[in-house]
């Protein structure tokens, strides 16, 4: 309320081009892990220590990003979160230079801890950025370019920058993230120079008072909803994250003639149809609690990962697309449910379930595990138990 509407334009859309930044990170992951394995010569399973460690990051470095803005606040946490983001960017470059997977694997690290500090400070304060009844719709929103960069992403670099001699060196990956470093540098500069406005925790706590919300004031352990919020969203992103990394091997195991390429192609549909899910959810969201509308999804993905791992032929495939659809609007619902009225508690809520996507770091494991044991689509069926555990948690 103490924002013109310009000013309040200008900040909401600088810090929605931070989803835009951690977007195309985590879209550039997948083509990496193919890349180094033709590089060096690493299996699948090690090439997999990419993901250990961005997810890992999350797991480690979430809380201390949170308790970080709790006494410096939201724009400092930016820039920390942008720093470390350029400067694991930067050190590819000695990285591709000497051939070190190792190398790699610890500037992955920097990287996701820098947008763990990114994610804490942005989907809070979009959160935070307006009226709660809006937050999920708002933030929505700005994850929605956060879609539209993961699929841009990899797109971009099996075209432009992979192809070729390209394929079998690591020339361009250098230069790649080069470029990525200099985006997060200029982001950081522009931030310096704005004006952003500050929303402090006793402010937010000065808001409930005025409507009778006295809640917040009970330790932060007392906070059920936001630590089982947690809970839910660390089986939710591991669950997605599962679904995502088995989409190539499904689509050509379901025997319907889907070769290698197009499997790419069909991946690059199903991140579409995620991305239009979550602009659609953002006009349902102004209609529909947020709570209610999670619970309805949570119920279609269950479904739908026992349609993928019991159809056969095109009719798994045409689940698997439902499936992403239904997948778009749940995290931004399960993070604004699990902040909303946290008041002082709302920083150190935030940096929790930033925290839980370290579920990514361990479900596609189990899911893999299962599909060496059984197959491909009968694997489908852990991330099942992840979509349960959260709408559970929205009912």
């Amino acid at each position: 309320t103490q924002l013109s509407r310009g000013r309040w334009a200008f900040a909401f859309a600088l810090v929605t081009s931070l989803f835009f930044t951690w977007g195309f990170a985590y879209g550039l992951l997948d083509v990496l892990n193919s890349h180094f394995q033709t590089v060096f010569g690493i299996t699948k399973l090690q090439s997999t220590m990419l993901q250990l460690a961005y997810f890992g990051a999350y797991l480690v470095w979430a809380p201390f990003a949170g308790i970080f803005m709790r006494r410096n606040g939201y724009k400092k946490g930016i820039h920390l979160g942008l720093g470390l983001y350029s400067l694991g960017a930067i050190f590819f470059w000695p990285s591709a230079k000497f051939e070190k997977y190792g190398g790699f694997v610890g500037c992955t690290f920097v990287i996701g801890c820098g947008l763990a500090t990114l994610e804490v400070a942005a989907n809070s304060y979009i959160a935070v950025l307006g009226t709660p009844k809006y937050a999920a719709a708002r933030l929505n929103f700005s994850q929605g370019f956060q879609g539209v960069a993961s699929f841009a992403g990899p797109l971009i670099a099996s075209r432009w920058f992979f192809q070729g001699k390209n394929a079998t060196t690591l020339d361009t990956v250098q230069w790649v993230y080069l470029a990525v470093a200099g985006l997060g540098v200029v982001l950081n500069i522009l931030f310096y120079f704005c004006d952003l406005p500050e929303i402090t925790e006793d402010a937010l706590e000065e808001e409930m008072h005025t409507v009778g919300i006295e809640k917040a004031q009970e330790p932060f352990l007392k906070q059920y909803r936001c630590i089982f919020g947690w809970v839910a969203q660390t089986c939710y992103v591991g669950a997605q994250v599962g679904v995502a990394s088995f989409v190539v091997n499904f689509l050509v195991d379901q025997g319907v003639g889907i070769s290698q390429s197009r499997a790419s192609t069909l991946f690059s549909l199903c991140q579409i149809t995620f991305t239009i899910g979550r602009f659609v959810g953002v006009a349902i969201l102004n209609f529909i609690d947020p709570a209610l509308l999670l619970s309805f999804y949570g119920l279609c993905c269950a479904a739908f990962s026992i349609g993928v791992s019991q159809a056969h032929g095109y009719g798994g495939v045409a689940c698997l697309f439902c499936l992403f659809f239904f997948e778009s609007i749940c995290y931004p619902c399960i993070f604004t449910i699990g902040t909303k009225n946290l008041g002082v508690h709302t920083k150190r809520g935030s940096g929790l379930i930033v925290m839980g996507v370290g579920g990514g770091a361990w479900y596609p494991s189990a899911q893999g595990g299962l599909a060496d044991a059984v197959n491909t689509r009968t694997s489908y069926l852990v991330p099942m138990t992840g979509y349960i555990v959260m709408t559970i948690y929205a009912l």
